[in-house]
């Protein structure tokens, strides 16, 4: 964009704040319906606070659980969950102070997971037509990243909004996969995973924009249900797209839908297992 330089722009709203005040509490624009300070002197948000602790308890189960198809496909699959550990950490820093450096951490820890996401799983069957392999389309997915993530320290109050565009995307790239005639297993798994981002943006949607009749009745803790489902939406979410690119780009490995801790409930973290032989095969 000619004419704009970012860093001077960068720098003036670093003027303007104060490089300490990016860092004080409630120097974000963002503020969520739970009432601030009313658990504690030190915590803004509280509950929003606390419930990020799903991420410390989901991420490490399914580091463990996806490692045998990681091995195989490839490695870099672990910097889902790696980086949502990340994000949890993120996300309890920003409630706890609601700070614009906390926000800013939370939203760019959510925008590089999307990025990894769509590099390690977006079907191949669906990229642009200059795009020839996975490598350059991980190229073309690490620069737009980059973009976006400069324009987001530009106008930070937007960044949920781009972000949850991006998840739009993403379910609607699931529900073409899951019409090209998958078993029903997969297919139930699918449901569950669209069902629960309906829920969970429906939390994040109705906190937002209808606080005031939730202050009304005195429950402001959709968002800290948002953050419980939203980390299991991604445990379904990653689970189906492994699922769905071990079935097209490593068929010999036979891959078989699970669920943890009991694979009878059908209910639970869903994982992969390879039921054929291994070749631990690296690349994509």
């Amino acid at each position: 964009m000619e004419g704009i330089n970012f860093y001077q722009i960068l720098h003036t709203r670093l003027h303007d704040t104060g490089m300490a005040g990016v860092f004080s509490y409630e120097s974000s624009e963002v503020d969520w319906c739970e009432g601030n300070y009313r658990h504690s002197e030190t915590v803004v948000e509280y509950f929003n606070t606390v419930s990020n602790i799903i991420f410390f308890v989901v991420a490490p189960i399914m580091l463990y659980l996806l490692h045998p198809y990681a091995r195989e496909r490839n490695l870099a699959v672990h910097l889902v969950w790696i980086m949502m550990i990340f994000v949890g950490l993120f996300s309890m820093y920003f409630h706890m102070t609601l700070s614009l450096m906390g926000q800013l951490l939370d939203e760019l820890s959510i925008l590089w997971v999307l990025a990894i996401g769509y590099s390690l799983w977006f079907p191949r069957r669906h990229f642009p037509f200059f795009v020839k392999d996975r490598s350059s389309f991980s190229h073309m997915v690490l620069v737009i990243t980059v973009i976006t993530t400069v324009f987001s320290l530009i106008k930070p109050v937007a960044n949920a909004y781009a972000l949850n565009c991006f998840a739009i995307h993403i379910v609607y790239s699931v529900a073409v996969e899951i019409r090209s005639g998958l078993d029903s297993r997969v297919l139930r798994l699918a449901c569950q995973a669209i069902g629960l981002w309906v829920m969970a943006i429906s939390c994040w949607i109705s906190d937002r924009f209808g606080c005031s009749f939730w202050q009304k009745i005195n429950f402001c803790y959709l968002h800290a249900i948002w953050h419980i489902l939203i980390v299991l939406t991604t445990a379904y979410v990653s689970t189906l797209l492994a699922y769905l690119d071990a079935h097209y780009e490593i068929p010999y490995s036979q891959p078989e839908l699970k669920y943890w801790p009991c694979d009878n409930w059908a209910l639970g973290l869903p994982y992969i297992v390879l039921k054929g032989p291994i070749k631990t095969k690296k690349g994509c």
